[in-house]
C-alpha cells in the first residue's frame, strides 16, 4: 500500500510540474533556471571560503561520496538518516576531517597522521593565503562560467536528468558534485590515474614542519646534522649471517642493557675497529656552539678569551671573524690592559675610510706591537743626535716630539724626535746647566750661575730669568704652574712660572739641598745635612723633619702618602708624610742610591753597587734584585719605569731592560761600542713609544750624543703610506 501511495504521489507531482512547465514561457523558465544557478553559486562560494580560505584542507585522497558522514554534513535542508525537521531547517555547512591513509601520495601534507575533529578546525595563518584564495576563486569563477554555458547548451538533457531524479538541482548536491569533481580531477580537468589523488604540494603546513623531532638514534642525529642517512659503509665483504637477527635482538633490549652490551662489544674490538667507530661518531658530536648562540651571548662567551686567543679564533671562519672584530669586545680588552680611550680616538682618526676595522682592536694591536718591539727589539739602528761637543749632558727632558738636553757647556738644545735635527739652541746661562724640567713646550733650567730660566721651546725665547738663589741651583720639581727649586745655599724657593715671581722661600736646611719633590700641596726636600723635611709652601712652615739617615740624602720620591729617601749610608727609608714617622728601612744595597722611581707602592732603586732592586713599600719586602749574569758591570746612573718594564743605565755603557713582574733580564736595549772602556750612558728618558739616551765618555773614547729609539715605526710607516 505504501509503495502504491508513493508512486501515486510521485506521478501527481510530475503531472503538476509538466503543467507548470507548459504554462511558463521559455523566458520565464530561463529566469528561474538562472536564479536557481545564482543561488547555487552563492552557496558554493560560501562553502568554499569556509573550506579552503580559512580551514585546514581536506586530504586529496578522500572523496565526498566515500564518506557517508561527510556527505550528509554538506547537505542543505535535508536530514542525515533521521529526517528531522531541525535538519531540514539548517542552512550551514559542517566540515569533518577524516583519517585517510594513502601511501601512493608521498607529498601528502598530513600523510597518515590521525587528526581528531571534535568540532575543532585548525586555522593556518600565512601571509600568502589571501592571495592564494583570490587566485583560486577567480579560477573557479571561470570554470563556473564555462559550466554554466555547458548547462545552457544542454538544458534539455539536464531536464531529463531532473525528471529521473527525485531531488531536483539542490544547491548542496551541486556543491558536493563540484567539490568531488575538483578533488578527483587535475587542474586541466582530466581525471587522475586510478588509485592516486592530487597532492596539495608544500603549500600547506604539516605537523612535522611545525615540530622538529629530537633525534633518538645515531642515524637520526646524522640526519639532523645534514648528513646522508646512507653513510659510507665498510665494504670488506658480504654481511655475516644472522646480522639482522642480532640487530633485532639489540633493539628489543632496554637502554641499560644496550649500554652493557656496547661495553662488552668495545672490549672485544681491535684497535682499528675502535678507530673506525671514533671516525664515525666523533664528527657528529662536534658543535659550532658560537654560531648557534645569539650574537649577544656569543660575544659574552668571547669576552673570556685572552686577546691572543681572540686573534686565533678570528681565523676559524667568516662568522667567528665578524664576532672577533666587534668594537665593544675590544674596548673591554683595552680596558683590561689599561689602554686609555684617547689612544682609541687617535686610532679612529688614523683609519682609512671604508676600512672595516675596530678602532679599539686597532689600538690594542698597536699597543701589542709596541710591547713586542720593546721586549724583543728589532734590527733598526737608533737615531743619533750629535751635539754639545765633548761636554757632559747633565739633564735630559722629553715631551711629545721634542727632546731638550742640558749640558755643562752652559746651553740647552731642542731636538726633533722625528727627524733628529737640532731645532734650536737655548743660550743665556753663564754657567753649566745642572737641572731642568719640562711641560709641553715650556722648559725651566737651573744653573751654576745661581739663576733659573723659563724658555719657550717652540721659539727658543727666554721668557723669564728667575733671580734669588745665592748659589748653584742643584735641583727642581715642576707641578702645574709652579716650580720649586733647591740650591746649595740651603734654601728652597717656590716660583710662579707664568709671571716669574718668587712666591715663597723655605729655610731650615743647614747644608746644600740635593733633591726636592712637590705634589702641589706639600714640598719634600733632602739635603747634605742628612735630613728630609716636609713643608707647607703656603705658610712656609716645616711640618716634619725626618731624621734617621747617617749620611747625605741624594734621592727622593713622594706620592702624597709616603716619602721615600735614598742616602749615601746605603739605606732607603719609607716615611709617613702626615705623621713624619719612619715606616720601613729598606736594606740590601751596598752603596749610594743614586736614583729611584715610585709607582703604585712599587719602588725601583738604582745603586752605585751596580744592582737594581724592586721593593713593596707597604711591607718593606724586596721583591726582586735585578742582577745575575747580565747585570750591570758598573754604577747605575739612571732608571725609569715603562710599560711594566724597568730601564736602567750605567757607567758600563749599556741600557738594560728588565721585567718588573718577574725581575728577569730581557735584553740590552743600548750597548755602546766603547762600553767597558770609558763609554757612559748618563741619562735616560722614555715614553710609551720612545727611548732617549744621553751618552758619552769621560776619557774621549765616545763622543757626546743622544740616541733615540722608536718602537712605533711600523705604525707610522702605515700612516704615511
Amino acid at each position: 500500500m505504501k509503495e502504491e501511495k508513493m508512486e501515486r504521489e510521485l506521478r501527481d507531482r510530475r503531472e503538476e510540474e509538466e503543467e507548470d512547465s507548459t504554462l511558463k514561457t521559455p523566458s520565464r523558465r530561463r529566469e528561474e533556471e538562472e536564479e536557481e544557478m545564482a543561488k547555487a553559486k552563492d552557496f558554493r562560494d560560501k562553502a568554499q571560503r569556509e573550506l579552503i580560505g580559512g580551514h585546514t584542507p581536506i586530504s586529496a585522497s578522500s572523496s565526498f561520496t566515500s564518506s557517508p558522514f561527510l556527505s550528509c554534513s554538506l547537505r542543505r535542508g535535508r536530514g542525515c538518516g533521521t529526517g528531522g525537521e531541525d535538519d531540514e531547517e539548517e542552512d550551514e555547512v559542517r566540515v569533518a576531517i577524516v583519517t585517510i591513509e594513502d601511501e601512493s601520495c608521498p607529498s601528502e601534507p598530513f600523510g597518515t597522521t590521525h587528526l581528531e575533529t571534535a568540532n575543532q578546525i585548525t586555522r593556518t595563518e600565512q601571509g600568502g593565503d589571501k592571495e592564494k584564495k583570490e587566485e583560486e576563486e577567480e579560477g573557479e569563477m571561470e570554470e563556473e562560467r564555462e559550466e554554466e554555458e555547458e548547462e545552457e547548451a544542454n538544458s534539455d538533457e539536464r531536464k531529463e536528468e531532473e525528471e529521473e531524479n527525485t531531488e531536483v538541482t539542490s544547491p548542496s548536491l551541486h556543491l558536493q558534485s563540484q567539490m568531488k569533481r575538483k578533488l578527483d580531477h587535475g587542474p586541466d580537468g582530466r581525471p587522475f590515474p586510478s588509485g592516486k589523488k592530487h597532492c596539495k604540494g608544500n603549500g600547506y603546513l604539516s605537523p612535522s614542519s611545525l615540530v622538529q623531532a629530537t633525534p633518538t638514534t645515531f642515524g637520526d642525529l646524522r640526519l639532523a646534522n645534514g648528513h646522508s642517512a646512507q653513510r659510507r659503509r665498510v665494504t670488506s665483504g658480504p654481511p655475516p649471517s644472522g646480522l639482522q637477527d642480532w640487530l633485532h635482538t639489540f633493539q628489543t633490549w632496554s637502554g641499560p642493557e644496550r649500554l652493557l652490551a656496547l661495553d662488552e662489544l668495545i672490549d672485544r674490538c681491535e684497535t682499528n675497529q675502535v678507530k673506525h667507530m671514533m671516525q664515525v661518531i666523533e664528527p657528529q658530536f662536534q658543535r659550532d656552539f658560537i654560531s648557534l648562540l645569539p650574537k649577544e651571548l656569543a660575544l659574552y662567551v668571547l669576552t673570556f678569551l685572552a686577546p691572543r686567543d681572540l686573534l686565533q679564533a678570528a681565523q676559524t671562519c667568516r662568522y667567528w671573524r665578524i664576532l672577533a672584530e666587534d668594537n665593544l669586545l675590544w674596548r673591554e680588552k683595552c680596558r683590561e690592559e689599561g689602554i686609555p680611550e684617547s689612544v682609541s680616538s687617535r686610532r679612529r682618526k688614523c683609519l682609512r675610510p671604508g676600512v672595516a676595522v675596530s678602532p679599539w682592536k686597532s689600538a690594542y694591536m698597536r699597543q701589542h706591537r709596541i710591547e713586542s718591539n720593546w721586549r724583543k727589539g728589532d734590527t733598526r739602528e737608533p737615531m743619533v743626535l750629535k751635539g754639545h761637543d765633548d761636554h757632559v749632558i747633565t739633564c735630559l727632558q722629553f715631551s711629545g716630539d721634542l727632546i731638550v738636553s742640558g749640558s755643562d757647556d752652559n746651553t740647552l738644545k731642542v731636538w726633533s724626535a722625528i727627524t733628529g735635527k737640532c731645532l734650536r739652541t737655548l743660550t743665556g746661562h753663564t754657567g753649566g746647566v745642572w737641572c731642568s724640567q719640562m711641560a709641553v713646550a715650556t722648559v725651566i733650567s737651573g744653573s751654576t750661575d745661581r739663576t733659573l730660566r723659563v724658555w719657550d721651546a717652540e721659539s727658543g725665547e727666554c721668557v723669564h730669568t728667575l733671580y734669588g738663589h745665592t748659589s748653584t741651583v742643584r735641583c727642581m720639581h715642576l707641578h702645574g704652574n709652579r716650580v720649586v727649586s733647591g740650591s746649595r745655599d740651603t734654601t728652597l724657593r717656590v716660583w710662579d712660572v707664568s709671571t716669574g715671581r718668587c712666591e715663597h722661600v723655605l729655610t731650615g736646611h743647614v747644608a746644600a739641598v740635593r733633591c726636592v719633590q712637590y705634589d702641589g700641596r706639600r714640598v719634600v726636600s733632602g739635603g747634605y745635612d742628612y735630613m728630609v723635611k716636609v713643608w707647607d709652601p703656603e705658610t712656609e712652615a716645616c711640618l716634619h723633619t725626618l731624621q734617621g739617615h747617617t749620611n747625605r740624602v741624594y734621592s727622593l720620591q713622594f706620592d702624597g702618602v709616603f716619602v721615600v729617601s735614598g742616602s749615601l749610608d746605603t739605606s732607603i727609608k719609607v716615611w709617613d708624610a702626615e705623621t713624619g714617622g719612619c715606616v720601613h728601612t729598606l736594606t740590601g744595597h751596598q752603596s749610594l742610591t743614586s736614583g729611584m722611581e715610585l709607582r703604585d707602592n712599587i719602588l725601583v732603586s738604582g745603586n752605585a753597587d751596580s744592582t737594581v732592586r724592586v721593593w713593596d713599600i707597604r711591607t718593606g719586602q724586596c721583591l726582586h734584585t735585578l742582577q745575575g749574569p747580565n747585570k750591570h758591570q758598573s754604577a747605575v746612573t739612571c732608571l725609569q719605569f715603562c710599560r711594566g718594564l724597568v730601564l736602567s743605565s750605567s757607567d758600563d755603557g749599556t741600557v738594560k731592560l728588565w721585567d718588573l713582574r718577574t725581575g728577569a733580564w730581557l735584553r740590552d736595549v743600548v750597548a755602546l761600542q766603547s762600553r767597558g772602556s770609558g763609554g757612559v750612558v748618563w741619562r735616560i728618558r722614555a715614553s710609551d713609544t720612545r727611548l732617549v739616551c744621553a751618552a758619552g765618555s769621560r776619557n774621549g773614547t765616545e763622543e757626546t750624543k743622544l740616541l733615540v729609539l722608536d718602537f712605533d715605526l711600523d705604525d707610522k710607516k702605515k700612516e704615511m703610506d
